[in-house]
This record gives structure tokens, sequence and C-alpha cells, in this order.
């Protein structure tokens, strides 16, 4: 089953549509949250229920709003790109 996720980037053009990524899984007292490797964008936190197993996922879209940008990328989904 696939798994959408979506990341906070501080800065444009460090990821785009189709790119393929790996996340590191942190662990805080009682959440877990995934960075794009190499530290390129983060997620928010998710409770232990919510854990991500998956670490290989594809970015599908690349947006920028009032807040700043953000990425969400597709896991746990063969991807032919």
């Amino acid at each position: 089953m696939a798994r959408e996720m979506t990341f906070k980037m501080e800065r444009p053009g460090l990821l785009h549509e189709g790119d393929k990524i790996t996340v590191t899984e942190g662990v805080l007292p009682s959440n877990y949250y995934y960075t794009i490797d190499p530290s390129l964008a983060m997620s928010g936190n998710f409770p232990f229920r919510d854990r991500m197993l998956e670490r290989e996922g594809v970015v599908t879209k690349v947006e920028e709003n009032a807040r700043g940008f953000y990425v969400t990328a597709v896991f746990g989904q063969e991807q032919n790109t």
C-alpha cells in the first residue's frame, strides 16, 4: 500500500518531481519524524502508531505557498521512472 507524505524544504530547487529519495527516521519521546537525505527536507511529527517502514520514495510534487516550500513524496509503490 502506498503512503504519501509531505516535507518542509527550506530552499527552492533542492528537489524536483520524479526525484528518487531516501529518508532517515528520527525518534522523539513520543513521535517519529523523517528527513530526506542529505537533510534536504523534514516531515512533521508522527505518533508511534503511524511509523513508516519504507525508506525509499519518489517526489510527486514540489510547491511554494505563503509558509514556504513543500515536497510531497510517495512511498511503498513501484515507480517506473
